[in-house]
């Protein structure tokens, strides 16, 4: 294991909990990437509140992070004051649950906990591809889901959920998620006249400054973005699979 010193300010740490696997990292938050390389814990397959903060104590061992140390850690569900309001991907004994204080009570560490998509999406604000971008960000992921993260002049407004929106009577992530394209055998060109029509009504309802597209997808941008005409410019992320925790780790130092 790589030895890491921890300093607010300097270096944070950060924990994404995902559906098939928890996986954390320092970071260098001066310099938005990892300090270290990750280390991952697969997501228990009965991923109870309980049996998942075992796996975010046995990241936080693994790394000897010091209880001073400001953590980060996302969720993939509505997270307001700490608390989990939704679980797509994991057990729903999760609703309810106030993850900050279970986080307290298992390892010790005060943690700021926050939606995965708004954590990735802070972090190519204020890192990545909107970095130095004024005014109002959209940052999308296409994946299994659509997830959101709307930052106005730098400062987070959390758990949008627009991938629920309802566009013609549909549930838009049922529609456009790169996940459909892939189960429904859509080529880029068909897809993207579902995304088109997507990011029209997202536009309209949040006039954004800048369209920010990630998810595993993202990597294929020149493929679509492309063929979608929007008044704001869409670029693809740039910190791919490593936003999470940075994004994480930063708001973590930053509430600390």
């Amino acid at each position: 294991m790589t030895q890491v010193t921890y300093e607010r300010g300097q270096v944070g740490f950060g924990i994404d909990i995902g559906g098939s696997g928890i996986k954390g990292a320092p970071a260098d938050i001066r310099a938005g990437e990892l300090a270290a390389k990750r280390f991952r814990v697969p997501t228990p397959a009965e991923s109870t509140p309980e049996a998942v903060a075992n796996c975010l104590a046995q990241v936080l061992d693994h790394f000897e992070v010091p209880q001073q140390t400001a953590v980060g850690i996302t969720f993939p569900g509505i997270i307001q004051h700490g608390v989990v309001l939704s679980s797509a991907n994991l057990h729903k004994s999760w609703i309810g649950t106030d993850l900050a204080d279970l986080v307290r009570r298992t390892t010790g560490h005060h943690a700021t906990i926050v939606n995965d998509a708004d954590a990735a999406g802070y972090a190519e604000v204020r890192y990545g591809a909107a970095r130095g971008q004024d005014g109002v960000v959209l940052v999308l992921t296409l994946g299994t889901g659509i997830g959101s993260a709307l930052i106005n002049d730098g400062r987070l407004v959390p758990n949008t959920e627009l991938g629920h929106l309802e566009i013609d009577g549909y549930d838009a992530e049922t529609r456009a998620a790169s996940s459909v394209k892939d189960r429904e055998g859509l080529s880029y060109e068909e897809w993207a006249v579902r995304l088109q029509r997507y990011f029209e009504v997202v536009e309209y309802l949040f006039s954004p400054d800048l369209f920010v597209v990630g998810g595993g997808v993202s990597k294929d941008h020149e493929k679509f973005i492309p063929l979608l005409k929007t008044r704001a410019p869409i670029v693809p992320a740039a910190l791919r699979n490593q936003a999470g925790i940075i994004g994480a780790a930063a708001l973590a130092d930053r509430d600390f």
